[in-house]
């Protein structure tokens, strides 16, 4: 592993960086891949720090056995990679502008011959073909170019390798958190009836943006989220210009953003005096987030989590089918997920220290919504860690 000169601007060690590729490249053995192309700017991050905002194009990072990646994609930002990749320039390869979104040639022309150039037409080329930013098209293109290539399926293959989270990326995951804490407390200050949504969700980017401290604000992979009354039945409706409403519940799925690395946090503010079913829910469901929490423990399953949510819910005579979390960590649009474990009754994953979750059992009824979440930390012994220090209920203001 050579670094190159912007190394003091690298959020990890070397030995982080090492110790990424190493397990990627251990999984690369056990899937009898010679190489792999990396789409997902959240795994291109992750192994070689590259950091902009160019997933719009075509762009991917080249991961070998024996030498270090090579970041490939548009010319113009190969630029922005030798600022923010470990690697030396010499492993920054981008590809003409005429290429970009052209109905006469595809990126991925240039990339096939840049393979064969290596020598590597004839390798299996593990890519992600379940990915928001590999299209049917830059495959299709692939298989033609490289025929004498065998494409093995490689989704998930990196995403995988980062379900435990090192020190280091605790260490931002928790600068995160205290960004969503105070997003969720100028939520409380603001949010009353009369006040426009667009107003307060302006003040959410304000808060998120300047972040706490010196730990400036990243954007977040989502926007925030936040539906009232009866819209609260779909869990991700955005905003828009409407004023908050006296006697509506609203709640705010959010998540503090630091260097990539996210912390989701939602709460529900009720305006007003809840009904009855609101009053129930919040009970059961707080009362399962606890018991979900004690059974998150190093050595039971995800469903273990899922199973102890449920059973408080279902007393309450109260359903859902959705799923109650899954991983976090560093992303980029559309999702801060991490896409492998899910926290539901059919997953029998099996947690670890160092594993990171969003558990966020909302409930979606017909008419009305609840959310009242926990960004989570699998720890050594006992239960698991909140991220955020919040209080675990449904806030009313009257």
């Amino acid at each position: 592993m050579v670094f190159h000169r912007f190394t003091k601007d690298l959020p990890f060690s070397e030995a982080e960086y090492n110790r990424r590729l190493d397990k990627t490249r251990k999984a690369m053995d056990r899937a009898g891949v010679d190489l792999l192309f990396v789409t997902d700017p959240s795994n291109i991050g992750w192994l070689s720090s590259y950091d902009g905002w160019s997933f719009y194009v075509h762009q991917g990072l080249l991961v070998f056995p024996d030498a270090d990646p090579i970041w490939w994609g548009r010319n113009q930002d190969a630029n922005g990679a030798v600022r923010t990749v470990w690697m030396g320039d010499d492993r920054v390869i981008g590809y003409a502008d005429n290429y970009v979104q052209s109905t006469e040639r595809h990126p991925m022309q240039d990339l096939a011959s840049r393979i064969i150039g290596m020598g590597l037409g004839k390798a299996r080329i593990g890519v992600e073909l379940d990915n928001y930013y590999y299209s049917a098209k830059a495959h299709q293109t692939l298989m033609e170019e490289l025929p004498e290539a065998t494409l093995i399926d490689a989704t998930g293959l990196v995403n995988w390798q980062r379900t435990v989270k090192s020190e280091e990326e605790l260490i931002f995951m928790r600068r995160a958190a205290m960004i969503s804490e105070k997003i969720v407390d100028g939520l409380l200050e603001r949010v009353e009836p009369g006040v426009r949504k667009n107003e307060v969700v302006a003040e959410v980017y304000r808060d998120a943006i300047n972040g706490v401290g010196d730990f400036w604000g990243d954007y977040a992979a989502l926007v925030p989220l936040l539906p009232s009354g009866s819209n609260a039945a779909a869990p991700h409706l955005t905003w828009d210009g409407e004023p908050f409403r006296e006697g509506e519940a609203t709640f705010f799925e959010i998540a503090g953003c630091y260097r990539r690395y996210h912390a989701p946090f939602c709460r529900t503010i009720f305006l007003g005096e809840p009904s009855d079913i609101f009053k129930r829910a919040e009970a059961a469901l707080v009362e399962g987030l606890e018991a979900g929490l004690e059974a998150a423990r190093a050595g039971n399953r995800a469903c273990d989590i899922a199973n102890a949510l449920a059973a408080p819910l279902e007393s309450a005579g109260i359903e859902r089918g959705a799923r109650c979390g899954y991983p976090i960590g560093l992303s980029y649009p559309p999702d801060w997920g991490e896409r492998t474990i899910s926290l539901r009754s059919e997953d029998e994953t099996v947690l670890e220290p160092g594993m990171t979750f969003h558990f966020m059992p909302g409930l979606w009824m017909s008419d009305w919504g609840l959310e009242i979440t926990e960004s989570i930390l699998i720890k050594e012994d006992g239960p698991a860690e909140t991220f955020c220090n919040r209080p675990r209920k449904m806030y009313v203001k009257s």
